[in-house]
């Protein structure tokens, strides 16, 4: 078999980008359909249950689970302050009291006289969900969301940390295989998605927070950099929770490897458009990359919607990146394609291709370890 369909990241300038926006509990929903909406609207909110905290006041004030409820200064419902009396004994005969002052403040959910355990529940938190990307509700999800609808510039990254940010693009290199260091930043860069070409320097990330800036978008980075940026090895876990102080975005993979033509020309040709960028990636159990979304604001139409993964036809000289363990982030060309499956160094059975490294090395990686890299 001389060829095969395999993913690929998408880098799209003019695409209707469709995203579900929903709260991870049922709340209110604030838009309707047919809304036009803002990048950083809020189109629904909704109060998360507070942390629970466990009091073992039977062991606290050295008395029998069944005489807790008596020795409580509270109702269940009431509201605790920290610092204030929560529980009393009786003493003896009036004297030698021990009193139990609430070191965490909650609402008093429950008591058990079995084990003498007190259960406060902390403030309710509340969580609301924007609309990420400028554009219209094309449909509201009761109680949960809605799905936004958006003719954007779309484009994909490898790898990214950090959550949604929003800002201007500014590209601050002159060409894809220019680095990206503290020189290129200044306080323009203050509240801008920020744009290098080739591999993103660890003094830049540095520079990039003093500056404020909301996100570097770059070819590749080091992993060593990235270890010591984010002060520990970041393995093959989902990100998008780290708190950094920006989002970082890498659209090509780790190394010096330069930031392809065609994804640094459109975001030259963005240059100063609102953004909306997210850096959650995951590889493994289901596929999430970090997305870069730049709205276009007039009514030109499109044909194509943006989906999460692209995809085209593996040949020969396809241009490609291994996207698994040990080697993450690589770029390389098909070198071959065995027809018949092979055993993998797990034991199992797979259909399998060659590549021939940027590095000079040859591998042989299952095909499902491969991505079709962008022209």
């Amino acid at each position: 078999m001389a060829h095969a369909y395999t993913p690929g990241l998408q880098v799209k300038a003019r695409t209707r980008y469709r995203a579900r926006r929903l709260l991870p509990i049922a709340g209110e929903v604030l838009v309707q359909q047919g809304d036009r909406i803002q990048a950083e609207q809020v189109i629904a909110r909704t109060q998360q249950p507070g942390s629970v905290t466990p009091l073992n006041l039977s062991n606290i004030l050295g008395t029998p689970p069944s005489e807790v409820p008596r020795c409580l200064l509270k109702k269940g419902g009431e509201f605790v302050e920290v610092g204030e009396p929560l529980a009393r004994t009786n003493g003896i005969f009036g004297f030698f009291k021990t009193t139990y002052q609430a070191t965490v403040a909650g609402v008093i959910e429950s008591v058990s006289n079995v084990t003498g355990q007190l259960i406060l529940r902390g403030d309710p938190v509340p969580v609301e969900v924007k609309a990420f990307a400028t554009g219209t509700v094309a449909e509201v999800i009761p109680d949960e969301g809605c799905i936004v609808e958006a003719t954007a510039t779309f484009i994909q990254g490898i790898f990214g940390i950090g959550g949604e940010q929003y800002g201007e693009i500014k590209v601050v290199v002159d060409r894809p295989d220019q680095d990206l260091t503290a020189a290129s930043l200044s306080p323009e860069c203050k509240g801008k998605v920020v744009v290098g070409g080739r591999r993103i320097h660890r003094d830049a990330v540095t520079r990039a927070i003093e500056a404020g800036a909301v996100a570097l978008i770059a070819g590749g980075i080091d992993d060593e950099d990235l270890k010591q940026i984010l002060g520990y090895d970041l393995g093959v876990a989902i990100t998008g929770t780290e708190t950094l102080g920006l989002t970082l975005i890498i659209t090509e993979g780790f190394g010096d490897i330069a930031m392809a033509d065609h994804t640094f020309h459109l975001f030259q040709t963005r240059q100063g458009a609102a953004a909306a960028v997210n850096g959650a990636t995951q590889i493994r159990a289901g596929v999430l990359r970090p997305e870069i979304v730049i709205p276009w604001l007039d009514d030109a139409p499109v044909a194509e919607t943006a989906s999460r993964v692209g995809g085209g036809v593996l040949e020969i000289g396809t241009p490609v990146r291994l996207i698994r363990d040990p080697y993450f982030g690589i770029l390389g060309e098909v070198a071959a394609l065995p027809s018949e499956p092979q055993v993998l160094g797990s034991g199992s059975k797979a259909r399998v291709l060659e590549v021939n490294t940027q590095q000079g090395e040859r591998v042989t990686v299952p095909r499902a370890n491969v991505e079709i890299v962008s022209e």
